[in-house]
């Protein structure tokens, strides 16, 4: 049976700036169905269809919004929309085309949770999809469906829409929290965690936009509709970010779980340049590399886990036999060592060093006992780093190293496809 797009439905079908245009298309519906139905049954509705994060970390949605529901007040919502990992696009793409689903989906979840207060963050360099995003806000406010005793539930909520400064760590929630509170981003110690004290202190439930955009047809069609789809223990819809060589890039809605060949060769239309499938990198600069023999691997996230990639955010970038792998490598490990906020001294050296070595690999100046050390750096940093950005910096170059093959004796990285 052929999937029928719900996330990005109205995509490119509604008005972005009418708010009477997105009712017409059952907006506001879903809010409507969540006051009716309370907020423990809207927090148990998301437990019954066992909704993942699109976020990047799959932690039930459920849980979370169950376990800032059980704080006491005052409690926080934020939206993560700092979308910054390389080949990411989802979430700018339905803010600047959906922008009222993302403020509704905010407060579905901020209504199971209790929260009073709303932030959505963005993406500085995410000039439309701010102005999108705050012309929902201002109208969902002039219509009632912000602010005080919403839809007659004695529930209140404000929102403020905040702008990034173009920081990559800013995507960590923690230090996006920082960011909100008008210091510097760096991330925080865990725990506590932000269920317990995020946000000024506070509970707070943060979520990124895709999750956000889940809670509308899960309120609406309930939680066997969302497990019919995809597997038992991934189920859902899913946004791709399809992109480099492949004939028809772009985001993709499929089932969780969609074979990598159906996205690539069917929604993507095949691989472009050589013609020749060379390596595909899942999850975006934080993610893994996979090869050819990866072409049947079903794409979610406990799959993916069995053969150590990730699905991350829904990058899926592919690359056909003509690209060097080496300079991929290179701007990788340029980005990261960038990005390093330095909190962290395993981070910030280790990426440093890890951007010297790759240097050297690309320019064909390798030298003695460089891989060894690679290793040694790539594997402190996923141990030792306080956050994400530090434990995931080497996991695309070490399945690359990995998967593709190097040959100690020539020192050369052969190209995809050799293993």
């Amino acid at each position: 049976m052929t999937y029928q797009p719900v996330l990005t439905a109205r995509l490119g079908v509604v008005d972005p700036s009418s708010l009477a245009d997105y009712e017409t298309h059952g907006g506001f519906q879903a809010l409507a169905k969540a006051v009716e139905l309370g907020p423990q049954a809207v927090i148990e509705t998301a437990r019954q269809a066992h909704v993942l994060g699109r976020g990047g970390a799959a932690f039930p949605a459920g849980i979370k919004w169950k376990s800032v529901a059980d704080q006491p007040a005052p409690r926080y919502m934020v939206v993560n929309a700092d979308e910054s990992e390389p080949g990411t696009f989802k979430d700018r793409i339905i803010m600047e085309g959906d922008p009222f689903s993302v403020v509704e989906g905010m407060m579905v979840a901020g209504f199971a949770a209790g929260a009073e207060q709303a932030y959505i963050y963005i993406r500085g360099e995410y000039p439309l999809a701010v102005k999108r995003i705050q012309h929902a806000v201002n109208a969902s406010y002039n219509a009632g469906y912000l602010g005080r005793n919403i839809l007659g539930s004695g529930w209140n909520l404000d929102v403020e829409v905040r702008k990034g400064a173009g920081a990559y760590i800013c995507g960590e929630e923690t230090a996006l929290f920082e960011s909100i509170e008008g210091k510097r981003g760096f991330p925080r110690f865990k725990p506590p965690f932000p269920t317990q004290a995020g946000l000024f202190g506070r509970p707070t439930l943060i979520n990124n936009v895709e999750t956000l955009l889940c809670a509308l047809p899960l309120v609406l069609r309930g939680p066997h509709w969302f497990k019919d789809i995809g597997p038992e223990n991934s189920p859902g819809p899913k946004l791709f970010c399809l992109s480099g060589r492949v004939r028809r890039p772009g985001l993709v809605e499929a089932p969780m779980g969609t074979p990598l060949r159906t996205l690539i060769m069917d929604y993507g239309g095949g691989v472009a340049g050589s013609g020749e499938l060379g390596g595909v990198l899942l999850g975006g600069a934080a993610g893994m590399f996979v090869g050819p023999s990866a072409l049947d691997v079903n794409l979610d996230f406990a799959t993916l886990r069995e053969i150590d990639a990730v699905l991350g955010s829904g990058v899926v970038m592919v690359f056909d036999t003509s690209v060097d792998i080496k300079q991929v490598l290179k701007r990788i490990s340029h980005f990261f060592a960038h990005e390093s906020c330095g909190k962290c001294y395993p981070c910030q050296i280790g990426t440093q060093r890890q951007m010297e070595i790759l240097d050297r690999l690309a320019d064909g100046r390798l030298r003695p006992g460089d891989l060894a050390l690679l290793r040694d750096v790539g594997q402190t940093m996923t141990d030792a780093s306080i956050c994400g950005l530090g434990q995931a910096a080497n996991g695309a170059i070490r399945t690359a190293l990995e998967r593709f093959g190097y040959d100690d004796v020539s020192g050369e990285l052969r190209q995809f496809g050799a293993r």
